[in-house]
């Protein structure tokens, strides 16, 4: 063995360098997004960093990459000077943000369905026979999951990238409403038989058929939505928590 293969051998195992920094903002970030999600950080609360540092025993570094994270996520409202609070949406931004939905999803599937075969199409049959055993269980966050999971494989089934980019800002923004919206849509078995025959409209390559189901699938709790007042949509908001 020549000296510096020995070298090599011997050498002391390298010290862990900048990407566990990398990973230790990522791991700030999934936990405050969980967080967020579950509601046990509420919209309006303020997120500091020197609070968190002391709770999360990590510096201020990754809880400011972590928080810049969330913002640009639409889950946290960074304000100039003041901290970053968990987002609120009012009622207006609510129904704002399915509008938004709608038509980026039914441009979406115009262009997936031409593109989607094979495993593309197996993975939905796969999520829709998820859905619908989880709402036979009534896991309605296993479901809502699995629910993103679909809605999200056709976004990206389009192949554009900068579409794909902005609904995942938006569903970031309303996924914390997940709960609101079961509210609103009232049935998991009605929401599973939508999803199925977005399926089959897919599946006979009806680019027009599908997006149009996929509009009334999202239009169910939109004009739900549109029906309650202020005052209401806090109160389902309230539920949520």
């Amino acid at each position: 063995m020549t000296s510096e293969a020995t070298a090599t051998r011997d050498r002391p195992a390298r010290a862990p360098g900048p990407l566990d920094n990398a990973t230790l903002w990522e791991r700030v970030h999934d936990h405050l997004r969980d967080e967020i999600l579950a509601n046990r950080l509420a919209p309006g609360t303020e997120l500091q960093e020197v609070g968190l540092s002391e709770q999360l025993g990590v510096s201020r570094g990754p809880i400011r990459e972590a928080i810049g994270r969330l913002a640009a996520e639409g889950l946290v409202t960074v304000r100039p000077r003041r901290g970053a609070v968990v987002t609120s949406l009012s009622k207006e931004e609510f129904v704002e943000a399915y509008q938004v939905r709608e038509a980026l999803e039914a441009f979406a599937i115009r262009l997936a369905v031409p593109h989607l075969e094979g495993d593309g199409l197996g993975e939905l049959a796969r999520l829709a026979d998820e859905m619908d055993g989880l709402a036979v269980r009534g896991d309605v966050d296993g479901f809502f999951e699995a629910n993103a999971r679909f809605h999200l494989a056709i976004v990206e089934a389009s192949g554009n990238r900068q579409l794909a980019d902005m609904y995942r800002k938006l569903m970031g923004q309303m996924g914390r409403y997940r709960r609101v919206s079961l509210g609103l849509r009232g049935s998991l078995r009605r929401s599973v038989d939508e999803h199925r025959a977005i399926l089959r409209a897919i599946n006979r390559k009806d680019s027009e058929r599908a997006a149009k189901l996929l509009d009334e699938h999202i239009r169910v709790p939109q004009r739900r939505l549109e029906a309650l007042t202020s005052d209401e949509f806090r109160e389902l908001e309230r539920t949520d928590t």
